[in-house]
């Protein structure tokens, strides 16, 4: 990246943006053992020849390299959080986790007491892997379990077996303060009670953190393909009732929504996300979003792995770039913020967007009336109506 491509970024614009967000690090791992059918995620099979060590190392020499080009553009910021995602990164020993988040401490400036979080499968772990990858920086790991019902796991087309994802949870919880666990309902042919069995044999766990998706089929995958029966639409719903209500028996606060905490343990990268802060991407295929202050910049990196990397290592890692438009801010902001069950400060549209808070106004009263949405002041918070109805809520403020 040259000074040129530097001073483009801070050249004046159409944004007058009065401080910079909060900035995370995103760090993509593309490897799995085996595509999920309902995954559109970027990831790849993994070669687990003779060369697969070889291979993580050159993907790591490129994530430094892609992350030396990028360093003029946070240069001075400060990270407040640093996801490693996939793929399934616990595919990487834990000596190159370790490298990893060494090198990424090296360049950059991480916030006193940094979340780092790992994700991981349970068919990738073995006993005390979980911990040398505590030993090795991770503050934080999400478990990818999905099901604990063998039947619902086949047919997802996931690894691992029940027994196994309750053997990395146990694995968990003596290595972290901190964990998450992932679980997926509305599963081909599943049943509420099965779903409510999931919902018991997690919760026995005792989990900081719990995230729990819909299961959708995405356009480009073996499902969009070969459609799975899934349960139908009312079914599906009464199981969010009843995860919602089990949660709450448990002790967990749901803060956004598909995600449940514990008061402490609410994720810091994700809740980022859903606030507009920026990120950086970097690794194969993966999305970034930074602000200056005339402009807000979105990146995609090369997708394929050897693309990606003979890419980053001739320092030139970023595929597509594009700023986004002043139509297109409204949506792009109420698109995250209205996620959170406990809504957001209007105060700070402005300072994150660059726009005046009149630009959204006439849809926060469409959506006020709809009963969409509360306000108190400058606080907007979704209703219970709101939540139920988020897509069409975010809709509202997509540009004409």
């Amino acid at each position: 990246m040259t000074v040129k491509d530097v001073q483009s970024y801070m050249a004046d614009g159409d944004l007058r943006l009065t401080r910079q967000p909060p900035l995370s690090l995103y760090i993509h791992l593309p490897w799995c053992l085996k595509k999920c059918p309902y995954c559109d995620f970027n990831s790849h099979q993994l070669d687990t020849g003779a060369d697969a060590a070889a291979l993580q190392d050159r993907y790591i020499d490129a994530l430094f390299a892609d992350l030396d080009a990028s360093l003029p553009l946070v240069w001075e910021r400060s990270v407040c959080s640093v996801f490693i995602g996939g793929g399934t990164p616990s595919l990487f020993a834990p000596e190159r986790i370790q490298r990893l988040i060494e090198g990424v401490r090296a360049r950059l400036r991480l916030v006193p007491m940094c979340e780092i979080t790992l994700e991981a499968n349970p068919g990738t772990f073995e006993r005390e892997r979980f911990a040398a990858f505590r030993g090795a920086g991770v503050t934080r790991l999400s478990v990818g379990v999905q099901s604990f019902n063998d039947r619902h796991l086949k047919a997802i087309g996931r690894i691992h077996d029940g027994a196994q994802a309750r053997a990395a949870l146990e694995e968990a919880a003596r290595a972290f303060d901190t964990f998450n666990l992932d679980l997926m309902y509305a599963l081909p042919r599943q049943t509420v009670a099965e779903l409510v069995q999931d919902v018991h044999t997690a919760l026995s766990f005792a989990p900081p953190h719990l995230s729990i998706y819909h299961l959708t089929i995405e356009p480009n995958t073996v499902f969009a393909k070969f459609p799975p029966r899934l349960p139908d639409e009312d079914v599906a719903w009464d199981m969010l009732d009843r995860i919602t209500a089990l949660t709450a028996e448990g002790g967990l606060s749901r803060y956004e929504v598909s995600a449940y905490a514990r008061t402490g343990h609410r994720c810091v990268h994700n809740l980022n996300y859903w606030q507009f802060g920026d990120y950086l991407g970097i690794g194969a295929g993966a999305h970034g979003k930074l602000s200056f202050a005339h402009r807000i910049v979105r990146q995609v990196r090369y997708r394929q792995p050897d693309s990606y990397m003979t890419h980053a290592l001739a320092g030139a890692a970023v595929a597509e770039e594009h700023e986004l438009g002043r139509a297109d801010l409204p949506f792009e902001f109420m698109l995250n913020a209205l996620r959170l069950k406990n809504g957001f400060n209007l105060d700070e549209y402005p300072e994150k967007t660059g726009l005046s808070v009149d630009t959204v106004e006439p849809q926060l009263r469409e959506a006020e009336r709809q009963g969409w949405i509360g306000r108190d002041g400058s606080w907007i918070q979704p209703t219970a109506h709101g939540f139920d109805f988020l897509n069409d809520l975010q809709e509202l403020f997509l540009p004409d």
